[in-house]
């Protein structure tokens, strides 16, 4: 069965995480994940800059650290977004929200669903972002494609997932995202 956007849209919100309205303490961060409305729908994923220097060339979300001036943890999101790829927050049709993730500089990140136009033009900030692409829906949310790879940081076993992606490594908090929002939807 092919997955369309009515699918996916009616799965998440009538499997809503549990926990997505916890108070979270230390620093927060937030993320957008970007579904583009297609008729299979995609996902869009950015490679971080080589340049910056935390998590150069890495996979990612758009996303970053809530500013004061931010009303809340979706307003981050998006102003994250419109600065990383020049996505407007008009353009985005937020879902809802996913649990939060402990990130390895210590963030509370809160993952933030949102349902993006196809044939946006994209301007991306090369200070920050190298390149965007975009992966079907289908194949991100297919459990089987992640491998986890045990890590252990100050004694601590660590869970990290691992996923390719054409010439991309999707890894870390990222793909961690992924496979925890095809769990919830269980396509």
């Amino acid at each position: 069965m092919a997955l369309t956007l009515d699918t996916f849209r009616s799965r998440f919100l009538l499997q809503q995480p549990g926990g997505s309205s916890q108070h979270l303490s230390g620093r927060h961060a937030a993320v957008l994940v970007p579904v583009v409305a297609r008729p299979e729908p995609g996902l869009l994923l950015t490679q971080r800059s080589r340049a910056l220097r935390k998590h150069a060339g890495q996979v990612a979300f758009p996303g970053g650290m809530q500013d004061a001036t931010d009303a809340s943890l979706i307003a981050t999101a998006l102003r994250e977004a419109q600065e990383e790829i020049g996505l407007d927050p008009q353009q985005v049709d937020v879902l809802g929200l996913l649990p939060a993730v402990t990130s390895s500089t210590g963030f509370q990140v809160t993952p933030v669903l949102g349902i993006i136009p196809s044939g946006l033009r994209l301007t991306l900030n090369p200070d920050e972002v190298s390149s965007a692409f975009e992966m079907p829906l289908a194949e991100a949310l297919q459990l089987s494609r992640y491998s986890v790879l045990e890590i252990s940081r100050a004694g601590v076993r660590h869970p990290v997932w691992l996923s390719r992606y054409q010439d991309y490594l999707v890894w870390g908090m990222t793909a961690g995202i992924i496979r925890s929002l095809s769990a919830q939807i269980a396509f």
